[in-house]
């Protein structure tokens, strides 16, 4: 198991500020699901980690808010038989979630006018509308 969690080139999760938790596992394993510890709780601190930048940890905090306990987010991996499977799939959730959260906001979107063949299209398809309307009326009582 690598010491540090690798999110991106910029960064990298110590091993020390990550905290696991073993439990027993529901789901596959047969005789062995009762004795065994499988279950993986990887728990990362975004809001106290010396690790991620302050500009960084902003942006983080608020696209993790839902996810995050007291500023703490966990990472629960139960789907393998062994631990050390579900060790490496909670840490790949982990980095990937950390990933997305530290990912710079789309560029905005700049205001766009309707060309002028578009206008005049909307106009000539509401007039053609109009007219085939007109034509469905029944003629005046005179």
């Amino acid at each position: 198991m690598p010491d540090e969690l690798v999110v991106s080139a910029t960064l990298v999760v110590p091993a020390g500020e990550l905290r696991e938790r073993f439990s027993r596992s529901s789901g596959p394993g047969g005789q062995g699901v009762n004795t065994a510890d499988s279950r993986v709780e990887l728990s990362f601190d975004v809001a106290r980690s010396p690790s991620i930048p302050d500009a960084l940890r902003g942006r983080m905090l608020a696209r993790l808010g839902n996810r995050l306990v007291d500023g703490v987010l966990t990472i629960a991996a139960s789907e393998y038989r062994a631990q050390l499977a579900n060790r490496t799939a909670a840490r790949e959730r982990l980095a990937a979630l950390l990933r997305q959260a530290a990912a710079p906001p789309p560029p905005s979107r700049r205001d766009t006018k309707p060309s002028r063949g578009s206008r005049e299209r909307r106009l000539t398809a509401k007039k053609q509308r109009s007219q085939t309307k007109q034509t469905r009326k029944r003629p005046p009582d005179e």
